[in-house]
């Protein structure tokens, strides 16, 4: 599984393009909310000859949804996530004015993921973790096959998600980190909602929340 990663906006959100061989590819929180930004996002999938067949939220927080309407509309994908972030998403436009956001909308969830389901696209099974606490259904998506892990904001390199948002609880988001993503293994490499990736074995070791 090949993964890509591009920084939008201004919560410098990692968006994930995922593909295989097969030529088909799944966008995953896109974050894009500018011309510039949505053209980075199209030139990357047009110059591999990628085909969308998926669009992904880990969790619909603002710097996570901003590019959905754009990518549902051009590439006519439904949303699929965890149906407990829906209520997330009905407060969005709320959420843009309160921090000054141009928001262009986004299709409603309409294709439901929870835990031990499968996101498939082309070759490629990717077993979904039911991982709230950073908000209230966040999941997050491990490829066994390569050890890689789309974490989205549950875990960061030496930090974790913010708690203090609606939904969110520092006791669960701690509690899903330790019963869904440490067992993983310490050679799985995360690839995070913000910041550089990381592994669950340094995380384990050096990220402070976690001792």
């Amino acid at each position: 599984m090949n993964v890509a990663s591009f920084t939008f906006n201004g919560f410098s959100e990692n968006t994930y393009v995922l593909s295989d061989d097969s030529k088909q590819c799944c966008i995953i929180d896109p974050g894009c909310n500018t011309p510039d930004e949505e053209s980075q996002l199209i030139d990357y999938i047009e110059s591999y000859g990628l085909t969308p067949v998926k669009l992904v939220n880990t969790h619909c927080h603002i710097d996570h949804v901003l590019g959905n309407k754009y990518i549902a509309e051009k590439y006519n994908l439904p949303l699929v996530s965890h149906k407990g972030e829906q209520i997330v998403l009905d407060n969005m436009n709320n959420v843009a004015r309160m921090y000054g956001v141009a928001y262009k909308g986004s299709p409603n969830i309409t294709e439901f993921l929870d835990e031990g389901d499968l996101l498939k696209f082309g070759d490629t099974e990717l077993e979904v973790l039911f991982t709230p606490g950073h908000s209230p259904a966040s999941i997050s998506f491990f490829h066994r096959a390569s050890n890689q892990l789309i974490a989205g904001d549950v875990l960061f390199q030496g930090s974790i998600g913010r708690t203090d948002l609606p939904g969110g609880d520092h006791a669960t988001l701690i509690a899903s980190i330790k019963s869904k993503l440490l067992p993983l293994g310490d050679n799985v490499k995360v690839y995070c909602g913000h910041g550089p990736s990381t592994t669950i074995g340094t995380e384990k070791a050096h990220n402070p929340f976690l001792q």
